[in-house]
């Protein structure tokens, strides 16, 4: 069974950092894709934000909002893959979801991961 768990949220006061991680189970091959997408509060699952997307073979997309802010990286022995989150602003409060698309166009989410950024 394939399951995506995402860590590392929590409540960061504007100008910090989070690191969150998105680790895979359940897949060991077959790969396209990793992405983070949020959820802003009041907005809707159709209205998820896609925030960065990691390629199988390590091409990166960083969405405009917080491009110079936010890296991806993938740790594919470990089937991981991390968001850098630095100079968080109270706009990047949201969920965070971790996606991932197989080949086969098969897609998985997780659970989410809250990220609040307030004083």
């Amino acid at each position: 069974q394939v399951q995506l768990v995402e860590l590392g949220g929590g409540l960061v006061q504007p100008g910090g950092s989070l690191r969150l991680s998105c680790e895979v189970s359940g897949i060991t091959s077959g790969i396209y894709a990793w992405a983070w997408y949020r959820q802003a509060p009041g907005k809707q699952r159709q209205q998820r934000e896609l925030v960065a997307v990691i390629m199988s073979g390590d091409t990166t997309s960083i969405a405009d909002a917080v491009k110079g802010r936010f890296t991806v990286s993938g740790d594919y022995a470990n089937n991981t893959v991390s968001l850098q989150m630095n100079d968080l602003k109270p706009e990047d409060t949201a969920v965070y979801y971790c996606y991932l698309k197989k080949h086969n166009g098969y897609v998985y989410w997780g659970q989410g991961t809250q990220v609040t950024v307030s004083s």
